[in-house]
């Protein structure tokens, strides 16, 4: 029998705020990677975040390039009434929807509701098995029950 072909996606902005917010910490993406590598061969990793070009953010970026992902960018934008603007919401989408019909497994890393209806359709067209990671108090219930598994983001997935 051969791997399952798994493909993720992390949501980073999403995993950093809700791993800050609940536990005081960073999430640990070697440890995910190795966690995910023993169900399967990741064929692709994907990790979409906003660039502000500061020092720290370029040295994680080259971390998550060395783990193994890709890394896809979008301008940090300050709107002029002090909100932010950096959402990666449908580029999310369009890229799970395009890996779907390649691999066996998506793993999305978010605790976005609105990717409820992005699990369940990938499911329901392609059969393909998938997981959501989320800190378990700040994922959205509705992407919890859209998931084939839920996989709880606790010490064990942090730094």
């Amino acid at each position: 029998m051969t791997n399952k072909k798994i493909a993720i996606f992390v949501d980073v902005q999403n995993i950093y705020y809700t791993c800050r917010q609940a536990y005081g910490r960073q999430f640990n993406y070697r440890k995910l990677w190795q966690h995910i590598g023993y169900e399967g061969d990741i064929v692709s990793a994907t990790a979409y975040a906003i660039h502000k070009g500061d020092d720290g953010q370029l040295k994680f970026q080259d971390a998550l390039k060395h783990i193994g992902f890709d890394i896809k960018l979008k301008p940090f934008i300050q709107r002029s009434d002090g909100s932010a603007k950096g959402d990666w919401d449908v580029g999310i989408a369009i890229d799970v929807m395009e890996a779907a019909p390649e691999v066996d497994t998506i793993i999305l890393l978010s605790g976005d509701g609105d990717f409820d209806l992005l699990m369940l359709k990938v499911y329901q067209k392609y059969g393909v098995d998938t997981q959501v990671y989320g800190v378990p108090t700040l994922t959205a219930k509705s992407l919890i029950d859209s998931a084939c598994k839920f996989v709880e983001i606790d010490e064990a997935l942090l730094l």
